[in-house]
């Protein structure tokens, strides 16, 4: 692993940098490129703009991640039903998707299970999917149960897998028969390297089988979360077309390429997040592009404008 990517993820997970580095005006201009503000009604304004030529839909998320009291849960899932009330009094093509920890799943998994079931029969009253997110590698075993247990009441839930991991073929293979929702990702936690690929040869070669095994398998949609132009042009090629798949891409990045391929007749859908605790979030979006992203951020030390 690249050593820079190393140490930003290592700084995702550290208690006392968490406390305060989002506290430097730097920071807080830099975090600008990867999300349009922290409230829901930034995150939604930059879904109306979004609606605008070529008109890409979105997926919204509510950052906030490892919750250690059950109200955060329940406050979290509050702000989702009240912004699916929202998307669809305005009109907008949009999900939703969710993280485990923010609801609550380290204290109570039946009360997350609850608090899920309630996201998904509203989204599916509206006709909309609700997503999970896959976390780190210690709640992958938790989000399948629960997909998989939620998938059985309603088709209109999501999850994330991550082609990273080195487990993430079988449980592709366990999903299928379920005609499983799936948004594919490369992976961006800090994991022990006897259960990842760490090349990013490897990864993309991961990431490809993948593609083609939902996609080949009979996933009811297949999803893929990627910036990666050259991987995408070679999913095209390799499916004979883009017909069977979506581009799934972050507010902020690439965001020409994603006018491009929505005007290409790809579907393509941006996720944009929102909330007050983004930095775990934040870092990893960083260690994605380390050099890039790190340059980015020091240049808003000079600057009190990141536009």
């Amino acid at each position: 692993m690249n050593p820079v990517k190393g140490m930003l993820l290592w700084a995702s997970q550290n208690p006392s940098l968490r406390r305060q580095l989002p506290r430097m005006p730097f920071v807080k201009r830099s975090v600008t490129r990867f999300m349009p503000g922290e409230t829901a009604e930034e995150a939604i304004e930059a879904a109306q703009r979004m609606a605008k030529d070529p008109g890409i839909p979105v997926t919204f998320t509510r950052l906030g991640e490892n919750s250690t009291e059950l109200s955060h849960a329940a406050e979290a899932t509050g702000d989702y039903l009240r912004l699916l009330d929202c998307i669809e009094e305005l009109g907008l093509d949009a999900e939703i998707s969710v993280k485990l920890t923010q609801l609550g799943i380290d204290q109570d998994p039946a009360v997350t299970a609850t608090h899920v079931e309630r996201l998904v029969d509203r989204s599916a009253e509206l006709g909309r999917t609700c997503w999970i997110d896959m976390e780190a590698t210690a709640y992958v075993d938790r989000t399948l149960d629960l997909y998989e247990s939620v998938l059985r009441r309603s088709p209109d839930v999501g999850i994330c897998l991550q082609a990273y991991l080195r487990r993430t073929y079988d449980d592709v293979q366990r999903l299928l028969p379920l005609l499983p929702t799936v948004r594919l990702v490369k992976g961006a936690y800090r994991e022990p390297k006897e259960l990842v690929f760490t090349s990013k040869t490897a990864i993309d070669e991961s990431f490809a089988r993948l593609v083609g095994r939902l996609v080949r398998g009979g996933a009811r949609r297949v999803a893929l979360g990627s910036h990666d132009t050259e991987m995408i042009a070679r999913i095209t090629s390799d499916l004979g077309g883009h017909e069977a798949f979506e581009v799934a891409m972050l507010y902020g990045i690439r965001s020409g390429e994603q006018r491009r391929l929505a005007r290409e007749g790809y579907r393509v859908r941006t996720l944009i997040s929102y909330g007050p605790s983004w930095y775990p979030w934040f870092m990893r979006r960083i260690a994605e592009k380390p050099v890039e992203n790190t340059l980015f951020a020091l240049r808003n030390l000079f600057t009190t404008d990141p536009r």
